[in-house]
């Protein structure tokens, strides 16, 4: 679950995370409360969940009152349009506005998970401002990764090392093992899986300042953090995710390509998306189905996948373990009937009941086209996505 910036400063701000001070509003009104505690110049920024808001349009300094409400009357309401959020944009629905800070040098922050060694990692660099993925193509050795052992946390030498790789001045590492403990902290208790911050800004009078922060929350984690859940802002999020969600379906993520998936497991549907990619299609979704034990399960995810726009084919790839391919297979067939697909729907079953399975789509009388393995599978779903 990802927080706006606006939460995720008050957060690290309860963390000992130097943050500029600022107001968020929810609507025109709301700025006329706040106009004797404004000092200009001020940022203005929408709040949405994406990056690059400022080449969107979406983050400008102003310099006095009227000019704050012109150009808050221009975003409120409106949709913010970047390259992470495609054509469709994102609502803006509040606005933070800021203190204007006067920035001597910026740096990068941010702590999430290694997979691979099962800790937390601080990535740091002092290439601030820029997408990290921009900085780690082109200039690689300007990003350090440190890894932090979770039954002792961060160390004063690691501090240090962070330090000298960001060249920063000496009077400032004081401050940057307070910034540093205090997201730690703060990722731990909050069961963070990301904290950002970019830029983290050395100001002229020498104090350091995280300037723009994401946040996003382990999503296992509800049950623990309830309050943080409570503030979820849906309206960031795509209506088939909260549709899959509310269908008791964990494992959907909208993409860009035009060939739905339905798969069982994680593992196997990421590798069909690597085969329809190596094929020359594009996945429109990850779906993991699970063990789909039961038909209606099946019509649920179908019928999302078949609602998708973009979607112009469907592969169902099916590897039964305790996942039965029968009622997958009795899944589709509903879902068929029913016209919640109507897309060219490509079908591979193996393993558990897979001769059950095979028999109920022959017997009714519906069209698809059956595919005798994996790579045959994604091939022929490529080409009913170009048909």
């Amino acid at each position: 679950m990802k927080l706006h910036e606006y939460q995720a400063k008050e957060i690290l701000s309860h963390n000992n995370v130097k943050v500029p001070r600022g107001h968020t509003i929810f609507n025109i009104s709301d700025i006329d409360k706040i106009k004797s505690q404004l000092q200009f110049p001020v940022v203005v920024k929408a709040q949405v969940h994406s990056g690059a808001r400022g080449k969107a349009g979406g983050v400008k300094v102003t310099h006095s009152f009227d000019e704050t409400i012109d150009y808050a009357n221009s975003l409120l309401g409106q949709k913010l349009v970047t390259h992470q959020t495609g054509d469709k944009g994102l609502p803006i629905n509040s606005l933070l506005i800021e203190e204007a800070i006067d920035i001597d040098k910026e740096y990068y922050i941010a702590l999430t998970i290694d997979g691979s060694l099962s800790r937390p990692v601080f990535i740091s660099s002092p290439e601030g401002g820029m997408d990290i993925e921009a900085v780690a193509e082109q200039n690689p050795q300007a990003i350090l990764k440190t890894s932090i052992n979770p039954s002792i946390g961060i160390m004063s030498f690691q501090v240090r090392e962070i330090g000298a790789h960001l060249n920063l001045e000496d009077e400032l590492l004081t401050q940057l093992q307070s910034i540093l403990t205090g997201l730690y902290d703060a990722f731990v208790k909050n069961d963070a899986s990301l904290i950002e911050i970019n830029p983290l800004v050395a100001t002229k009078d020498k104090q350091l300042s995280a300037a723009d922060t994401k946040f996003s929350i382990d999503d296992s984690s509800s049950f623990r953090q309830e309050n943080i859940f409570n503030i979820r802002d849906k309206t960031q999020e795509d209506d088939l995710e909260l549709e899959a969600e509310s269908n008791g379906i964990q494992n959907y993520i909208k993409l860009e390509g035009n060939i739905g998936c339905l798969v069982n497991g994680a593992g196997l549907a990421m590798a069909t998306m690597d085969a329809i990619k190596f094929s020359g299609g594009e996945p429109a979704n990850f779906l993991d189905i699970g063990t789909a034990n039961n038909p209606e399960s099946v019509v649920a995810a179908l019928k999302i996948i078949g609602s998708d726009p973009d979607v112009k084919a469907i592969f169902i790839n099916i590897f039964g373990g305790l996942a039965r391919t029968d009622i997958i297979a009795e899944g589709f067939v509903q879902a068929k009937k029913n016209g919640l697909i109507n897309q060219s729907t490509v079908i591979r079953l193996a393993g558990t009941n897979v001769e059950d399975g095979k028999k109920i789509l022959i017997e009714s009388g519906i069209e698809y086209k059956l595919a005798d393995g994996f790579a045959e599978g994604a091939s022929l779903a490529v080409k009913a996505s170009k048909n």
